[in-house]
């Protein structure tokens, strides 16, 4: 009951002594504003690029894999890369005719065109050519309509799957299920619009491209480039095994020695993630740098403004020691007021950072704020205060009850 009691005196004359000094409070509490600020920012933007990173990567597929003429991250020479065969329909059937672990496939290939329909024309669409299994292989699914059918697929039909992007700009006011479009300068009917899917990590639109039977594509377009294959796992545990098979095979295919290495890439969505974290990781470093001498500029501050706090109240400790106050509890007292100031610098800094998160967030990149971020703030800041606190409190707790009553 005794422990209850002090501390409520404590909180009671700690709070007298910061609103006895509003002006100087208020100073104190400036360099930890500034830093629960930085944190609380740097953490919303760190949470927010999370969450715009999973929610890109989501459509490239964790059970994907990609095998395309170059690798996404590879570090070999572009000229390497340049001169390497094309993957071409060849391999792809071969892959299909004798893979085991795969549970779906299709190839891709595509270019830039204009869409055209009526007064209203889009240009730099990414058409795409592929087969009906493009919408298993990657999950996607209709706004409106159907996906093409294997029969369409295989006898090369003019029907096209449009995403939302085109959809909005062709058909502002209509549905397009029905309508006739044209892709270059060739005709295709739309029979579906496929679900809004977003852009893939900031960099180009899902949703700006049409989807075409790749029969079709290759009579209007020509063979002359290389595809992706595109190869969805049976089993996302397994999916190095699937690896491993699929390689095995486009070796074959492209009847390579054993000593000779892969002219060809297996790509898949760990690509991403590994960059991805190995940049982050680094501006993570760089801002816990940054604001962490933030906030030890502003404890040091907090730490001076505590010791002239002690040297002024002197006297003060000596009456309390006098009357029966114990060591600990001069400690707790000190302690109590340096971390009182920090928390309202963090709630402060709190009150800043939201407001500027939704601003970045409109303007600039993607933010979000969830309540743990709030809680980590808040801890830091009274972490903090207890650490500038720390060796005034001490301080005082040490003095001569006989020597500080004679302080003037």
């Amino acid at each position: 009951m005794n422990f209850f009691l002090e501390t409520k005196e404590n909180f009671a004359i700690s709070f007298k002594a910061i609103t006895a000094n509003k002006m100087r409070s208020i100073l104190a509490t400036l360099g930890i504003v500034i830093g629960i600020a930085a944190v609380t920012l740097m953490q919303t933007a760190i949470e927010g690029i999370n969450i715009a990173f999973e929610k890109s990567i989501a459509a490239i597929g964790a059970d994907v894999l990609y095998i395309q003429k170059f690798e996404w991250f590879g570090k070999e020479d572009f000229e390497l890369y340049r001169n390497r065969r094309d993957i071409t329909m060849y391999h792809f059937d071969y892959i299909k005719r004798n893979a085991t672990t795969v549970a779906s496939m299709c190839p891709t290939m595509g270019s830039p065109r204009t869409i055209q329909y009526g007064e209203y024309s889009l240009q730099n669409v990414f058409a795409i050519g592929t087969t009906n299994e493009y919408q298993e292989t990657f999950g996607i699914d209709m706004e409106d309509g159907r996906f093409f059918t294997q029969k369409e697929s295989d006898a090369g039909y003019p029907v096209v799957c449009i995403g939302t992007d085109v959809k909005n700009a062709l058909f502002p006011n209509s549905n397009p299920i029905g309508k006739s479009i044209k892709v270059g300068t060739y005709s295709f009917k739309v029979i579906g619009v496929v679900e809004k899917q977003g852009s893939l990590l900031g960099l180009f639109s899902l949703d700006n491209r049409v989807i075409i039977p790749a029969e079709r594509f290759t009579k209007i377009f020509g063979t002359r480039r290389s595809i992706s294959i595109n190869l969805k796992a049976e089993d996302l545990n397994n999916i190095e095994d699937t690896r491993e098979e699929v390689r095995s095979i486009m070796r074959k295919a492209r009847k390579l020695q054993p000593w000779v290495k892969d002219d060809f890439g297996i790509n898949q969505q760990e690509a991403f993630r590994q960059t991805y974290e190995q940049l982050t990781s680094l501006i993570k470093i760089i801002g816990l740098i940054i604001t962490s001498l933030s906030l030890i500029v502003g404890s040091v501050g907090i730490t001076n403004i505590m010791f002239v706090s002690v040297k002024e109240r002197t006297k003060e400790i000596g009456i309390r020691k006098a009357i029966g106050a114990k060591r600990s509890t001069i400690l707790m007292q000190f302690l109590i007021e340096s971390a009182t100031i920090c928390l309202m610098g963090g709630f402060i800094g709190l009150m800043i950072s939201f407001p500027l998160s939704l601003i970045i967030n409109a303007f600039v990149l993607p933010t979000s704020m969830p309540l743990w971020v709030v809680i980590l703030g808040l801890f830091i800041s009274l972490l903090f205060g207890v650490l500038s606190g720390f060796f005034p409190a001490f301080n005082a707790s040490k003095m001569d009850p006989v020597e500080s009553l004679r302080y003037e």
